[in-house]
C-alpha cells in the first residue's frame, strides 16, 4: 500500500500556496467566463432560455468529471491531475473569441467545467491529507476564501472588453500560464493512498456516506443555497418591489459574508470541533434567511441579513470536508470528496427549480422560510451524529 508522506513544514507551506494560486486562478476564470460569454450571447440576440442552456454545460462538464476524478486521481495523482485541469481551462480560453458559434462554445464550455472539476478536485484533497488536523478548518476555509476572492475578480475583466473581444481571454491564458509553469517545477508528484485491494468503488462510497453523512451534507446545501440564490433572488426581489439595481447590489453580499465570516469559522472549528460550529452556523444561519422577509423591501436591513447569513453558512462546503477529513481514514477521503461533489451538484439542480416553485405558488418570501428550515433541521441533525466508535482504531 502506498502513501502521502507528509511533507515538511516549509515544504508544505509552500506547496499550500501554489494550491492556494491555482484555485485563485480558475476563480478568475470561473467569474470571467460567465459573465463575459452571457454578455457575448445577449449581444448575438441568443433567448436567455437558451443562453442559460449554454451557461450548464459548464455543470455538465463538472459532473461527469467526478465520476471518473477518484480514478484518475489514483492512477495519475495530484500534480498530473492538476495540469490536466490547468491545460483543459487554457485552451478553451484563447478558443472562445475566435469560434463565435453557440454550438462550439457549449463543446468549449464543456471542456472547461471538466478541467475545472479536475484541478479543484485534486487540489482540494492535496490540502485536506496534507493540513494536521489542528490547522484543517483554517486551511481549508483560506482554500475557500482564495476560490471566492478569484471569482469576485474575474467580473473585473469586462472592462478590457473595451481594448478588444479577446483581450480578457488572453490575460487570463497568460495568468493560467504562468501558474501552470509554477506548478509543473515546484509541486511533488504524489498520489494518495490505495484502497484496500480488490475493494470495490461502491463500497467506499457507501462507508464513506455511512460513517460522515453529517460532514457530507454541508455540500448538498450549499450547491441548494448558492444556486437557488442567484436565480430566484431576482425574481423574489422584483415580486416584493426591489428595482434591478438594488437587486443587483444585494446578491453580492452573500458571497462577500463568506469572505468575512470563513476563516474565523474555520478557526473556531480547530478550536471547538467541527461539529459544533456545523450545526451553530446552520441553526443560526437558518433563523437569519427566514427572518430576510421580515425585512420587506428595507434595503439595508436585507443587506445586513444576507450578508450575516451567507458568511454563516458560506463556508458549509468546505468545513464539511475538512469535518469528514477529521473522521474518515485518508483511504476514503477520494470517496467522501466525490460523494461531496454529487451532493453539490444535485443541490445546484433542485434549489433554483424548487425555490421557484415555492415563490410561484406560495409566496416569495416562502423560498427563505424553506432555506431556513432546511439548515435549522441540518443543525438539529448534529445531535443524532456520533463517531461510530468501533473505527476510531481505523484512523490513528
Amino acid at each position: 500500500m502506498s502513501s502521502i508522506t507528509r511533507p515538511k513544514l516549509s515544504h508544505s507551506t509552500a506547496n499550500y500556496l501554489i494550491l492556494i494560486t491555482v484555485i485563485v486562478v480558475a476563480g478568475i476564470s470561473q467569474g470571467l467566463l460567465l459573465p463575459v460569454l452571457s454578455i457575448f450571447l445577449e449581444q448575438k440576440g441568443v433567448s436567455p432560455g437558451l443562453n442559460g442552456l449554454n451557461a450548464a454545460a459548464l455543470y455538465i462538464g463538472s459532473f461527469a468529471m467526478t465520476l471518473v476524478a477518484e480514478r484518475l486521481l489514483g492512477a495519475l495523482g495530484f500534480k498530473k491531475l492538476i495540469v490536466g485541469g490547468l491545460i483543459l481551462v487554457m485552451v478553451p480560453l484563447i478558443l472562445f473569441p475566435y469560434l463565435p458559434d453557440i454550438k462550439i462554445w457549449f463543446i468549449l464550455r464543456l471542456i472547461v467545467g471538466i478541467g475545472d472539476s479536475a484541478l479543484h478536485y485534486a487540489a482540494q484533497l492535496w490540502v485536506l491529507l496534507v493540513t494536521a488536523p489542528e490547522k484543517r478548518g483554517r486551511y481549508i476555509s483560506l482554500y475557500g476564501m482564495s476560490y471566492g476572492l478569484g471569482f469576485s475578480i474575474g467580473p473585473l475583466g469586462i472592462k478590457l472588453l473595451g481594448f478588444g473581444d479577446a483581450v480578457p481571454f488572453w490575460v487570463l491564458f497568460i495568468c493560467m500560464a504562468a501558474v501552470l509553469i509554477l506548478v509543473l517545477m515546484k509541486l511533488p508528484d504524489t498520489k494518495p493512498e490505495k484502497a484496500e485491494h480488490g475493494q470495490l468503488p461502491e463500497r467506499r462510497f457507501r462507508r464513506s456516506l455511512a460513517w460522515a453523512w453529517y460532514a457530507l451534507l454541508p455540500a448538498l446545501l450549499y450547491g441548494y443555497m448558492e444556486a437557488g440564490m442567484n436565480s430566484n433572488f431576482p425574481v423574489y426581489g422584483l415580486r416584493i418591489g426591489f428595482d434591478t439595481n438594488q437587486i443587483s447590489s444585494l446578491l453580492p453580499f452573500i458571497g462577500i459574508g463568506g469572505l468575512f465570516l470563513q476563516l474565523p469559522l474555520g478557526m473556531l472549528s480547530d478550536r471547538y470541533g467541527r461539529k459544533k460550529i456545523l450545526m451553530f452556523a446552520g441553526i443560526s444561519g437558518g433563523i437569519i434567511f427566514m427572518l430576510v422577509p421580515v425585512a420587506g423591501t428595507h434595503f439595508w436591513w436585507t443587506l445586513v441579513l444576507l450578508t450575516i447569513a451567507g458568511g454563516l453558512v458560506g463556508s458549509f462546503f468546505s468545513l464539511g470536508l475538512a469535518y469528514a477529513a477529521d473522521i474518515l481514514p485518508k483511504v476514503l477521503l477520494p470517496a467522501a470528496n466525490v460523494v461531496a461533489s454529487f451532493h453539490f451538484t444535485i443541490g445546484s439542480i433542485i434549489g433554483p427549480n424548487l425555490g421557484g416553485q415555492m415563490i410561484n405558488w406560495i409566496s416569495p418570501g416562502s423560498m427563505f422560510t424553506l432555506l431556513g428550515i432546511l439548515y435549522l433541521l441540518f443543525g438539529l441533525a448534529g445531535i443524532l451524529f456520533r463517531r461510530k466508535p468501533e473505527f476510531e482504531s481505523v484512523l490513528k
